[in-house]
């Protein structure tokens, strides 16, 4: 595991009200918890192959709730977060967002900014089509692939 993808993941904590995460990889377990402290506090990190007798005792960490399953429409596809961050509409408060419901984009179109560790990454929309709606607010966390815009392709 990437201690540069931890680091991002803490400070995204830090800034946002994340309280919990869990990631699991190559065998490779990390549950991060923060407890109205402002530093994370890391709970338990620790080969996945190891069983629970032999893990420490870890703070039960609450299940989140469900995610609504996606219902898939017809022609429609989901632009989604290629990482963890704070995701932008556009490149500044006063600039116009850089797409909206109703606006064709192009694969090359930059349709939103994701902010990680104080870096500004272009997101493009890696598809061509019209944007049907628009999946999370601005300044709001988002997750790696969590949906953040509906694009009508056919």
């Amino acid at each position: 595991m990437d201690i540069k993808l931890i680091k991002q993941v803490v400070d995204l904590m830090k800034r946002s009200d994340i309280s919990e995460f869990e990631f699991e990889e190559d065998g490779f377990k990390l549950r991060l918890s923060s407890k109205g402290s402002d530093a994370p506090q890391y709970i338990q990190a620790a080969p996945v192959a190891q069983t629970a007798a032999s893990l420490p005792a870890a703070t039960p960490i609450a299940e989140p709730a469900a995610a609504t399953p996606a219902i898939e429409e017809k022609g429609i596809s989901v632009i989604k977060s290629p990482m963890v961050g704070t995701f932008y509409r556009a490149a500044s408060p006063e600039s116009p967002a850089f797409t909206d419901v109703g606006a064709k984009v192009g694969k090359d179109s930059v349709v939103c900014i994701i902010e990680a560790m104080k870096v500004m990454n272009e997101i493009q929309a890696e598809i061509s089509g019209t944007i049907t709606e628009v999946l999370v607010e601005n300044g709001e966390a988002v997750e790696y692939g969590q949906p953040l815009f509906k694009v009508k392709t056919a």
